[in-house]
């Protein structure tokens, strides 16, 4: 199951600007929800999905500016993932942000880097650091 929001405009501290698109793929249900709403809150384009083979199909009809990707999912799972975006898409676009309650040491970290995460949080995380990486 796929959910989506509608198209927003929101303000940046430079002023308007198109909403940009992020997509939010984690086999937790609640959190892609509470995720989409705060994102939407904040003038986002959101679409969730719920395992790691629903996100190359979504990359495609969504085309999100990031991607929020869950590390520990069914299917595909988020390293795996991260490698196909890079493949595909390249280095720069999309921001790709790892999310993880099992993946958290160091080392974990620094896989995300290998397989092309820009960024990393442990799962329980501060909403408003991963609205910071958005705003970069």
């Amino acid at each position: 199951m796929v959910a989506q929001s509608s198209a927003q405009e929101y303000e940046t501290r430079a002023g308007p600007a198109r909403a940009r698109r992020v997509l939010i793929a984690d086999d937790n249900r609640d959190l892609v929800l509470t995720l989409m709403v705060l994102l939407e809150d904040e003038g986002y384009e959101v679409q969730g999905v719920h395992s790691g083979t629903e996100v190359m199909p979504a990359m495609r009809s969504f085309n999100p500016d990031t991607v929020v990707l869950d590390i520990k999912m069914p299917g595909l799972n988020g390293f795996e993932v991260a490698k196909m975006i890079r493949k595909r898409y390249g280095e720069v676009r999309p921001l790709l942000i790892a999310l993880s309650g099992h993946y958290k040491l160091g080392s974990d970290k620094v896989l995300t880097q290998i397989v092309g995460f820009n960024h990393h949080l442990a799962k329980p995380y501060d909403p408003q650091a991963l609205l910071a990486l958005l705003r970069i």
